[in-house]
């Protein structure tokens, strides 16, 4: 599978075409658009998302509830662009030179792209580069979530670390709680952070940023159950997994690192206590004793659980702005303000959810290859008993 997302975040409206989709598999919009809300929410978010209220169009690929096999085409509009069709128009207007943005922000995409693409006028990168694109990569891969659903994989996602604020991990978490009751308190969290005193702890951080004019970062926690062994593959260095995971979380506006399993833990660790002991039994065949490899090795999926992690810088956008250099007159000024968050880590947890979301999706699928739900079941059940009898 593939797809294309287009669409500024001011424009009239931001659109997905996906690619590749199997025939005969049922998909609910509304659970598409439960997950689109849920990434507008969270702690420390800006006002526009007291503007924006995402819901999502499907224009093509799905009949009476089910996967056609065509192209699928999303749409979600931009409910503020009523505010900025001048600004934002196909058309020359009048008075375009007076509405150039040329003070590029440090930490965003504006100078570099303007450079680039030699643009005088850095809207034309702050537009397209704005993390407001998040929002139909989301759909996409909340649409594709609902592919993995008849095979018993699930997804889930949780904040473990706000501005030094550090929360439990899902291994440690699971030790003495359900999935239910870790997802229950995790959705009940306005930072979407499974305890209570780190939430309440993680609210004040994000306060006391917003008083200052700051923001603050964090580090975001994806986690996959239920996947077969042997998605990905070790054969090129472009099938691996892991690789492929790590690019995704990357492309999310604002992450600046990822890491799988214990992650950059076991540089300090001797090999004995960072590799997984292998086990078998009649019950379960081959699993391991612990998850210390998060769920890969050798770029292909252990049958444990996935566990990612990804860091998110602090907003850019500073209410309190750092210095910049303005591109015509080349002097010294405070950075423009674009209306921004203080802090948007829970909604990140969402996006990278839905992003590995759609990299789990496309490995399951090349795995077993089949135009249609029936074909594609078919090689699942075989594959499972040639595991079984491994």
């Amino acid at each position: 599978m593939r797809f294309l997302t287009a669409g500024e975040s001011h424009g009239p409206q931001l659109t997905a075409i996906i690619e590749g989709v199997p025939s005969g598999f049922s998909i609910s919009i509304e659970e598409i658009n439960d997950i689109l809300k849920k990434r507008q929410g969270g702690y420390g978010r800006g006002r526009r998302m007291e503007i924006e209220n995402d819901q999502v169009q499907i224009k093509s690929g799905i009949r009476f509830g089910k996967t056609t096999g065509a192209p699928i085409t999303l749409v979600i509009e931009n409910k503020d662009y009523s505010h900025w069709k001048k600004i934002m128009s196909v058309d020359q207007v009048d008075d375009e030179s007076a509405r150039r943005v040329s003070k590029p922000r440090p930490g965003h995409a504006d100078l570099n792209g303007g450079l680039k693409y030699n643009h005088r006028d850095l809207r034309n990168i702050l537009e397209r580069s704005s993390a407001r694109e998040t929002a139909i990569r989301v759909a996409v891969g909340a649409l594709v979530k609902q592919l993995l659903k008849p095979y018993g994989i699930i997804l889930m996602s949780h904040v473990v670390n706000i501005g030094g604020i550090q929360s439990k991990t899902f291994i440690q978490l699971s030790v003495d709680r359900s999935l239910e009751q870790l997802q229950k308190q995790i959705e009940q969290s306005e930072v979407r952070c499974a305890e209570e005193i780190e939430s309440n702890l993680m609210i004040k951080k994000i306060d006391e940023a917003k008083e200052i004019g700051d923001s603050i970062g964090g580090i975001v926690e994806v986690v996959a159950l239920g996947l077969p062994i042997g998605l990905g593959s070790h054969v090129h260095w472009d099938l691996k997994l892991d690789g492929k995971i790590a690019q995704s979380i990357l492309s999310i506006q604002a992450f600046k690192g990822v890491e799988i399993g214990m992650g950059f833990k076991v540089a300090n660790l001797p090999g004995s206590m960072v590799h997984d002991e292998i086990l078998w039994s009649e019950e379960k065949g081959f699993y391991r004793s612990t998850n210390r490899a998060g769920g890969i090795e050798g770029g292909m999926t252990t049958g444990e659980p996935l566990i990612v992690r990804g860091v998110m810088k602090p907003i850019p956008t500073l209410y309190k702005p750092l210095q910049s250099v303005d591109i015509d007159t080349k002097e010294a000024f405070a950075a423009s303000i674009e209306r921004s968050d203080a802090c948007a880590v829970p909604a990140a947890s969402i996006v990278a959810e839905h992003v590995i979301a759609w990299e789990l999706a496309n490995a399951f699928f090349e795995k077993f290859s089949g135009d249609s739900y029936e074909e594609i079941t078919h090689q699942y059940q075989i594959y499972k008993e040639q595991i079984r009898k491994y």
